[in-house]
């Protein structure tokens, strides 16, 4: 004779579904706060003080410059520092051996930070040109060691805040110059909100694999 099949009873039916829509409730609710704090996460300066240097890390043509001007002006640091990228190398040297020179974004901030009364003397762009934020940390790292530098206001976008943050701490260890990272205030984008907004929809799925490729020990 077959056994009828197996049924739970209506009471414990009733208990799950209870307990259904809450979880499903709270999930949303905390990855809506998860998704909300990512902006702000990326985006977290450090309190400014005075410094021996500014450095401005490679990446935007004038909005990070502009930031490291007016903090020289306000006092912040005796000295600037542009970081040079590679990113437009192999176009500068097609054009070099056609005997024509271009200016890269390095030069140019200078020559604006120059215009707008900054002593060139107090501009330093070393020589190395990098291909990630790492590698700028160990610039940054060796021309500290090499000046006595104990403290640098480091000047980048604000997404990008945190990966810098990592590189750098990671690059200069317990023993290297504290870091104050600050965002320019020319950017134009805001971590409040970033998901409604375009710009910033990008800017956070593009930081967010390169942060996390950071955190396992790649340099992006």
């Amino acid at each position: 004779m077959s056994q009828p099949p197996l049924s739970f009873p209506s009471r414990t039916g009733g208990l799950l579904r209870r307990l259904l829509i809450p979880t499903i409730l709270a999930a949303v609710i905390l990855t809506a706060y998860g998704v909300s704090r990512i902006g702000p996460y990326l985006a977290r300066e450090d309190g400014l003080q005075k410094a021996d240097a500014i450095v401005v890390l490679a990446g935007t043509k004038l909005l990070r410059p502009l930031e490291a001007a007016d903090l020289y002006r306000e006092g912040y640091a005796p000295s600037i520092v542009l970081t040079r990228d590679v990113d437009e190398r192999p176009a500068f040297d097609a054009l070099a051996r056609r005997g024509v020179e271009v200016a890269t974004d390095a030069d140019r901030a200078r020559g604006v930070m120059v215009s707008l009364g900054i002593p060139r003397d107090a501009i330093v762009i070393p020589d190395r040109l990098h291909d990630s934020t790492a590698a700028e940390a160990v610039t940054l790292r060796e021309l500290a060691a090499a000046r006595g530098w104990r403290r640098l206001i480091v000047v980048t976008s604000r997404f990008h805040l945190a990966r810098a943050r990592f590189a750098l701490q990671r690059e200069m260890g317990s023993a290297g110059p504290q870091v104050i990272m600050h965002a320019t205030r020319y950017d134009p984008l805001r971590p409040e909100g970033w998901w409604t907004r375009r710009a910033e929809i990008r800017w956070v799925a593009s930081e967010l694999p390169k942060f996390v490729a950071y955190y396992f020990g790649l340099s992006v």
